[in-house]
């Protein structure tokens, strides 16, 4: 039978590394703290993809008295146990390159701006205009401004292994 091993060190050493490169990625003061809107980036960009509902609660978990800042010294350690646990995992990439298939109605390959905000900001778990800004800036073509899908669709999904 197979028992709770300890996590190696170096796993955990590995973990912390990648979280606090993220989150110093977004503390422009250099103080160990960031806004609280910069959180859902920071845990889209270590490849967890939490519901709203999650995002809220951990947030919730973790900010500074209501201040509207998150400081490193809380956001370490619950994101560290959310990375260790494989909490809000990725969409495997088969089931995400389905979903764009399903708007590119006419199966171009392709999807326009105008289009993705629509369904984005539109349905499910909606998007704030910001975000898709952000994204937009970063999935468009820059030449034709198209969002070839099947090109990024590996920047959407990581080994969980990693």
């Amino acid at each position: 039978m197979a028992e709770d091993k300890p996590r190696p060190e170096g796993i955990v050493s590995d973990v912390h590394k990648r979280i606090k490169a993220a989150f110093e990625a977004f503390d422009y003061e250099s103080n160990n703290t960031v806004d609280v809107r910069e959180i859902s980036t920071i845990i889209y960009a270590l490849g967890c993809f939490p519901t709203q509902e999650d995002l809220h609660a951990f947030i919730a978990k973790v900010e500074e008295d209501h201040t509207g800042y998150i400081h490193l010294d809380k956001f370490l350690p619950a994101m560290t146990k959310v990375l260790l646990e494989h909490k809000f995992p990725p969409i495997p990439e088969d089931v995400l390159l389905q979903a764009f298939e399903v708007l590119d109605k006419e199966k171009k390959g392709y999807l326009e701006p105008e289009e993705l905000t629509k369904y984005m900001t539109q349905e499910g778990e909606p998007f704030t205009q910001e975000e898709m800004d952000e994204m937009l800036t970063a999935l468009a073509d820059p030449e034709k401004n198209l969002i070839y899908y099947k090109d990024f669709i590996c920047q959407l999904t990581i080994d969980p292994d990693l």
